[in-house]
């Protein structure tokens, strides 16, 4: 049986904590690490019977630990300054060095995202080795029955047994990818207490189209292309994946974080190009071949078929107007399309929205109106992009409640 940092055995009736940090994915080692590292008895509590599984799976399995760019730009919260200070205190740099200090291999790939050269396991195996010469407990399979105000702290009920603390962190993530256990914990505390919350919905999330649009779409299904995707004035220019419920890709992941049911967003196909002058050219060189085939010169195949067909551009250049290939390359430019809705939590990758930053010192992660009780990690109301940011995020945060708590 695991031992509580005075000593007595989880069987006992109260064990006496410093810090009781509520979830052990990456937010919460961290935070837990930082604490033991100042001299704070600090135990872990996580349902789970791993530690940092989110970890585990993020990157195709190569943990996509953080990005050379993170700054405040790269998020999204109902108060785009909150983040600022935890971001600038702990930084892309600090993480970098923990990460070479315990000899991972890593590489950049595009865009400023860090990858682990092996596997996310590296960094998992890394934070509990940093917690363990912290002196943190860690307790996994614990579930959290009831929180409450105690005497200079709080009460915690657990599968374990009563616990007391004086400073409890929350970092129990998100709604996002519920089969990994995601429940929206967070969210109950914070009411508890009286905080107020910024409405969650899915982010980084596939999007679905309606059965019209699928059975347009459906000959593409598996299809991926560069392109530019926009909502409003923001944009994003990665890879575009035509699935069979929808769109999917980098680029779609990204926008599906601003867009709102019932808007458009526009597909810039090929983005690098003129098209309309690239159509012409093509026209003038070789008037007998057919538009398909100047587009499948850019294009996947099927992608270029849908294209002409669906302007009924099938003959061969040389018999095309120039105000068609015009109109083609246009719609090319600006193709809206309005989705049906996202693949909900089940696929996100996480969850925007949560605890209201208002509630919340920026310097320190704690809640103006609840001493000693701090939020941090994805249960927050800063979102990042797709590519390392919202790891740089639980680091920062995480490392921030911890320099407190």
């Amino acid at each position: 049986m695991a031992e509580g940092a005075d000593g007595e055995e989880s069987g006992c009736d109260v064990q006496t904590f410093d810090v009781i940090v509520l979830g052990a994915g990456a937010a919460g080692m961290m935070a837990a690490i930082r604490a033991g590292r100042r001299g704070r008895r600090v135990v872990v509590l996580d349902h789970a019977r791993a530690p940092g599984e989110k970890i585990r799976i993020s990157g195709g399995g190569r943990c996509n630990f953080t990005n050379i760019h993170a700054g405040p730009k790269n998020y999204l919260s109902a108060n785009p300054h909150f983040a600022r200070s935890a971001l600038a205190r702990y930084t892309p740099q600090d993480f970098l060095a923990l990460v070479e200090a315990h000899g991972i291999a890593w590489h950049e790939k595009t865009l400023g995202q860090l990858f682990c050269d092996t596997s996310a396991k590296d960094i998992i195996t890394m934070l509990l080795k940093e917690m363990k010469a912290s002196g943190v407990v860690l307790k996994l399979g614990v579930t959290v029955d009831a929180v409450s105000n105690g005497a200079g702290g709080f009460v915690v009920e657990t599968s374990e047994g009563r616990m007391t603390t004086e400073s409890l962190v929350v970092a129990t993530g998100g709604k996002s990818i519920p089969k990994m256990g995601a429940t929206g914990f967070a969210y109950r505390i914070a009411a508890q207490f009286g905080l107020e919350m910024v409405e969650p919905r899915p982010g980084l999330v596939p999007l679905t189209l309606d059965p019209a649009m699928l059975e347009e779409l459906a000959p593409m299904a598996g299809v991926a292309v560069d392109a530019e995707v926009r909502h409003g004035k923001t944009g994003f220019r990665e890879a575009v994946l035509v699935t069979h419920r929808g769109l999917s890709g980098p680029s779609i992941l990204q926008i599906s974080s601003y867009w709102r049911e019932g808007d458009e967003i526009a597909v810039r196909v090929l983005p690098e190009i003129d098209l309309a002058d690239v159509l012409k050219a093509a026209k003038r060189d070789n008037g007998r071949q057919a538009v398909q085939t100047v587009l499948a010169q850019h294009l996947p195949k099927r992608l270029a078929q849908y294209f002409a067909e669906k302007h009924r551009l099938e003959r061969p250049l040389a018999d095309t107007a120039d105000k068609a290939l015009d109109a083609l390359a246009r719609q090319m430019s600006d193709w809206r399309i309005k989705p049906a809705g996202s693949e909900g939590y089940r696929t996100a990758e996480v969850t925007l929205g949560g605890v209201d930053t208002a509630g919340l010192d920026q310097k320190t992660m704690a809640a103006k109106s609840v001493p000693g009780l701090y939020f941090i990690g994805e249960c927050v109301d800063v979102t990042g992009w797709l590519g390392g940011y919202n790891f740089q995020w639980a680091w920062a945060s995480g490392h921030a409640a911890g320099e407190n708590a």
